[in-house]
């Protein structure tokens, strides 16, 4: 048994002095905690639950323009998710989810890093994306049109073991030719799509930049939308209203719209200028009208890096959410989008997934920033 000693426990249930007791691979034991086989004094210091990343793409490595990947092996590819995986993990990082990447190398990673054979955080996968032909982010995804297709390429990814199924219910920013907010799977598609999942009991994601499109998810009863950029009033309350999660992702944004000069193809800043304009009014009618939110960043798009995730709280509050709030995002909220009751939280029989922090992240959202300690599945990182 390992034990964090003297030190201030902060989660999602509040801050208190706790000790936090260790053994394989769960906490054991939080509060007045005897003495363990070994032991780290964290006085003066804050021990947390390790972030949770809900849309994380691992096959990309933030190069400016995407579509100088699409002829990538999958063997280079699977190198690139190998040193992302230790990336995130050595951030603080300790759950990703990816959200569509070629083949199988994230369900490959995900299974690497279960038995070992991978270091890097714990990894549930999508498989690919299912996408109308030629829509957005097709080089990586499944194509299919109408609801048989779409019902047969969901089941597809899930007999290959997929965590979540994904699709693309809009256009988006980096696709060459995509209109952004756009519709693209239909309604009866997207609806084909969650009954092929739910018959499996697999949530289901959308990437949805526009009203339209994120209605026509939300009717369909698909478990989260990802970016939401164009919400209204209308989309937020209809989204509360039925339960639906968002991921927010502003880092994917901030990170184009930041970097004007450095090889983002044209139109596609120009797209992300048009997204960034209307993204912070999304922030205010989710939370008016008391939408889930779950952190996510679409790691590995442009500038977007995997080491950089922890930014994404820090962007948040910005647009309006308090330090607790986005702890809570990143962490028990994340967890119940991906259907996980073992993580985030620093709780007995729990995963032991834990950051060593300087400040209090409740009061501090760049408190994430360079953890002195992180412990995924009860291994010491760093």
């Amino acid at each position: 048994m390992h034990v964090l000693r003297n030190g201030t426990v902060v989660d999602a249930d509040g801050v208190r002095e706790a000790d936090a007791a260790i053994a394989d691979d769960g906490i054991v034991a939080v509060g007045d905690v005897g003495r363990g086989d070994s032991e780290t004094d964290v006085s003066g210091q804050f021990v947390a639950p390790g972030l949770i990343d809900a849309h994380v793409h691992l096959m990309m490595d933030g190069r400016a323009d995407v579509a100088t990947a699409q002829d990538m092996s999958d063997y280079d590819l699977a190198y690139v998710v190998a040193a992302n995986l230790r990336k995130a993990v050595r951030a603080g990082v300790t759950t990703v989810r990816d959200l569509g990447a070629k083949g199988t190398v994230a369900l490959d990673a995900a299974r690497a890093v279960a038995e070992g054979r991978l270091d890097g955080p714990r990894v549930l996968a999508a498989g690919r994306n299912v996408v109308m032909t030629g829509g957005h982010g097709h080089w990586f995804g499944r194509e299919a049109d109408g609801p048989d297709e779409v019902r047969k390429a969901a089941r597809e990814q899930l007999k290959l073991g997929a965590d979540v199924v994904k699709c693309m219910a809009t256009g988006g920013v980096l696709t060459e030719g995509a209109q952004t907010g756009a519709p693209e799977l239909t309604y009866d598609e997207l609806a084909a799509l969650v009954d092929a999942a739910g018959a499996k009991g697999v949530p289901t994601a959308a990437h949805a930049h526009g009203k339209e499109g994120l209605l026509n998810a939300v009717d369909a009863g698909i478990t989260s939308i990802e970016h939401g950029t164009f919400m209204d009033r209308e989309a937020a309350n209809a989204m509360a209203a039925e339960d639906t999660y968002w991921v927010p992702t502003a880092a994917a944004l901030q990170n184009i719209v930041e970097n004007p000069e450095s090889g983002i193809p044209r139109t596609a800043m120009e797209k992300a200028v048009d997204a960034a304009e209307a993204f912070e009014s999304s922030f205010e009618h989710a939370q008016a009208a008391g939408v889930d939110i779950a952190m996510g960043t679409d790691a590995g798009t442009p500038f977007n890096y995997f080491d950089s995730i922890a930014d994404e709280l820090a962007y948040m509050v910005e647009f309006g959410l308090s330090p607790a709030a986005a702890l809570e995002a990143a962490t028990v909220t994340a967890a119940e989008l991906c259907g996980l009751d073992d993580v985030g939280l620093v709780a007995e029989d729990h995963r032991a997934d834990l950051v060593v922090l300087d400040a209090d992240p409740t009061e501090d959202a760049d408190a994430w920033q360079e953890p002195n300690a992180v412990f995924a599945a009860g291994e010491r990182v760093v």
